[in-house]
Formats: structure tokens, sequence, C-alpha cells
């Protein structure tokens, strides 16, 4: 399964319970227990968006959940003093949830990248809830069918459809159960801590979302308020914006090392936003493996904190991929990006196309005032190149006419690499049996073996020091002088 990360912000409350929308991927174990849903009806998001039913589109739950709530909660900060107690516990009740979202729900339970103890699993389900997004089936759910169908319009979350809607657009607009892709997700079904989350889920996120940080809060410092307001609403909000940022900028802003046919990218600010999901190019093409960076340079503290689960046995069965299989994914996208940019660059006409040219013909051309020079039984018309010779303009006149191979490599003076390759720009033809090149040829257009190197597109690869006018220990010819 291809693949990916965290997926942007899960609907903040369990769409099985509380939605129109049916379960994206209802397993055969368990059928579609949501009565409101009827697959023969038409869908509002089957109509057109207009001024007089803009309103019908609207997931007005998850929009008050998603957006209302943290507005009220900022404008409730602003008559709440913020105690360094509580900023302390806010900031690292957003690690231990934020860690829920990223080793939990996305590494653990949507990809299976790494197996956990039951407390562990526990303490993830818990926290996990505590990010309000959703409860585990779901958004694993939603998850593995974003890394199947990645940018189609099957993908819950596309990039494709906006930078905004790719973030949480996708949750604030009614979105239609009939064209989320399908996916799997029978193990989830089979895991008694997911289904007892899922089954408690509302009950799980408003103590662990909301009334936990405010008793932490208040029996240790007395500020209940501030428990609430900083350690609750306004932590939860930074937390769901962190890991919408997966399904947005992270399809959005970086480069991609492994693969470019999808959006995903790799990128250190997206990766310090998501407490190290922002190699997202890598873990789309390499999913289950439970790192997210794979240099030490790279932060993914999400990584660190399962290796540390290992060493004192809550975590076992880290799987990675093979380095061999990262470093060919990492150097056939390297061979794809010089073959984009070798295709834009003038390499000459391929020797394949060249006409072929008798001596004689060669000969009397350049005696009537073309300027012709041989070079490797190729020629090269240096017409306009004679006045700009570094080596003056005698010297190139000199080999006019004549089988200059000899004087080109190292006769009179051993071109560089870059001589070769503007000479290469020049050529005219070929001529009949001059060295190698049209034997070269006839093999060529027979499709025997040539040993020449090609690209994806079928062109062919010059490398430094093997243009076909590079002769190591050339003969002496008669035109050498």
């Amino acid at each position: 399964m291809p693949s990916h990360q965290p997926t942007a912000g899960m609907m903040a409350v369990d769409p099985l319970k509380l939605s129109s929308q049916p379960p994206a991927t209802a397993s055969p174990q368990e059928p579609n227990r949501n009565p409101k849903y009827d697959p023969k009806k038409s869908h509002i998001t089957e109509t057109p968006l207009t001024r007089k039913n803009w309103y019908k589109h609207v997931n007005w739950l998850n929009a008050i959940l998603i957006v209302g709530i943290p507005i009220s909660g900022c404008i409730a900060a602003l008559w709440t003093p913020l105690r360094w107690q509580t900023l302390v516990f806010a900031i690292a009740y957003y690690f231990a949830t934020g860690f829920g979202i990223t080793g939990g729900y996305h590494r653990l339970w949507a990809h299976s990248s790494y197996s956990a103890s039951t407390p562990l699993k526990i303490f993830l389900a818990a926290v996990g809830g505590g990010a309000v997004e959703g409860s585990i089936r779901w958004w694993a759910r939603d998850h593995r069918a974003h890394h199947r169908y990645t940018d189609t319009d099957k993908d819950p979350y596309s990039v494709r459809k906006g930078l905004l809607y790719s973030h949480f657009g996708w949750m604030i607009m009614k979105q239609n159960p009939k064209r989320i892709g399908r996916t799997d997700i029978s193990d989830l079904n089979d895991d008694w801590v997911v289904v007892w989350q899922h089954k408690h889920y509302l009950k799980v996120v408003l103590f662990m979302g909301l009334i936990f940080p405010s008793i932490v809060c208040g029996l240790a410092w007395d500020d209940w308020l501030g428990g609430f307001i900083y350690g609750g609403i306004l932590r939860i909000f930074f937390v769901q914006q962190a890991t919408f940022c997966v399904n947005s900028l992270a399809h959005w802003l970086g480069d991609q090392p492994f693969d470019d046919r999808n959006s995903p990218r790799d990128h250190v600010i997206t990766a310090l936003v998501t407490l190290g999901e922002g190699y997202h190019n890598f873990h789309h093409e390499f999913p289950s493996d439970y790192r997210n960076a794979i240099e030490w340079h790279q932060y993914d503290p999400t990584k660190w904190t399962i290796w540390l689960c290992k060493q004192v046995g809550l975590a076992y069965d880290l799987k990675q991929f093979r380095s061999n299989e990262i470093e060919k994914g990492r150097l056939q996208q390297m061979q794809k990006k010089l073959d984009q940019k070798r295709g834009k660059l003038d390499w000459g006409v391929p020797l394949e196309q060249l006409p072929v040219m008798e001596w004689d013909d060669y000969v009397d051309q350049a005696q009537n005032g073309r300027a012709l020079v041989a070079v490797a039984g190729v020629v090269h018309d240096v017409t306009d190149f004679v006045a700009d010779h570094p080596g003056g303009k005698a010297m190139i006149r000199s080999g006019i006419g004549k089988d200059a191979t000899a004087m080109f490599n190292g006769g009179v003076y051993n071109h560089s690499n870059a001589a070769h390759n503007l000479l290469s720009t020049m050529r005219v033809g070929v001529i009949r049996g001059g060295m190698e090149v049209e034997i070269w040829k006839r093999a060529h257009n027979e499709n025997k073996d040539t040993m020449v190197v090609k690209d994806k597109d079928g062109n062919r690869i010059v490398r430094a020091g093997a243009q076909v006018t590079k002769v190591f220990d050339p003969p002496a010819s008669a035109g050498a002088a």
C-alpha cells in the first residue's frame, strides 16, 4: 500500500455516532450502523453549491468544534491569566496528545509500523483521544484511504482540491461517503483497545480533552479555568492544526527525493510543526517504516519516543525498510530528475539521425567555403565558431577539410570535456567508414547491443569523457599536423 503520514486533523467527533455520513470503509464484520444514511438517496455534495443552499454543504458540528470552540477559547484567554505552571503543563500535554496521534493513531494503528504492549496501547488511545481528532478506528480508516488513493477523488483530503480543503475544508464541508475509497480495517475491529475507545469515544474526548487538564491544573496550583482554557481548548486547537499540516503543508512544501508522481514532500519546517511527520515523501514510499526521518540529523521525536518505548519493553517489532530498497528509490528519483534536466539541454543531433557523407563530399564542401571539421568520423560545421576559437583562427582552420581526430585529442591540444560537449552541438554528418561511428550507427539501427546508456525517454546519455569525439590514444592521421 502506497503511503503517508498522519491524516490531517480528523473530525473532532465520532462520525459513526454524530454524522450523517457512514463509515467510508465498513468491514465485513461490522455493518453500517448509521440509520440516517441511505445509499439510494442523493447526497448534498451531488448538488451544486449555491447562495441558497451553501449552509447545507457545511458540516456544522465539525465547524463548531474545529473553528467555533477555538475562537471562543482565544476570546476567553483575553480575560484568563496564564500562569507559568499552566503553560508548562499545556506544552507537555501538547506533546503527549500529539504523540498519541503520531505514534499511536498514525504509526501504530494506521500503518502497523510497530507493535505495542497493552499498557502503551491504552495510554496512546487515551492521550490520542485528548487530541480530539476522532476515534482510532475512524482516523485510521480515512488515513488508509488517503494512502491508497493519494491525490485522487477517492482521497478524503486530497491536496488537489486545494490547500485549505486538505487542511480542514474536508472536515468542515460535508463529504459524500460513496466517493471515499474503501480500505480494510478488520485488524482494527479485532483490537479491543480500538473497539473500546470507539464505543466510548465521546467520554474519552470530554475527559482527556477538557476535564483532565482542568483537574491537573486545578488540584496542583488552583488554576481550574486556566487548565480548561490553555491546557484544554487552546492546546486542542494547536494539536489539531499541527496534524492538519500533514495533509496540507506536507503535500505542498518541500522536496521529493523518493518519488514525484504524487504530491507528498519532505521539509524540516513541516517536521518541526508535526512532531517529525514532515518527511512525507519518504513516508508515502515506505509507510510501514516506523521512522519518518532516516537521517540522524532529521527531526523526528515520534521515532525517538517509539525507540525509547522499545528499550523499556513497551514496544517491539519496529519495522524498517531495508536500506538497499530505500537507496534504490532515492537513486531512481535522482536519475529521473537528471533525465528531466538533461532533456532541457542541447546535446547536438543524435548520431543515429545524422546523414552519412562520403569523404570526398566532405572535403569538397570544406574547400568551397564551409568550415567543416571531421573528428572521430563525425563532421562538424564550425563556421560560426572560428572567430571565437580560444586557440586562434589559424589553429582551427588548419583542421578544416581534414581528419582532425588526433589533432583534437592531443596531437595539437588535448581538448577539455567542455570542448567535446560544445563540439557535439555542431554535428552535421557522419563520414562513411570514419572511425567507429558509422558502425555504431548501423548497429543502432539494427537494434544490436551497442553498449549505449540511455535515459528513460530513450535518449543517449553522454558521460563526461565518453563523447564520441573523445578518442584515447588516437591513431595518427594525415591531417593531424
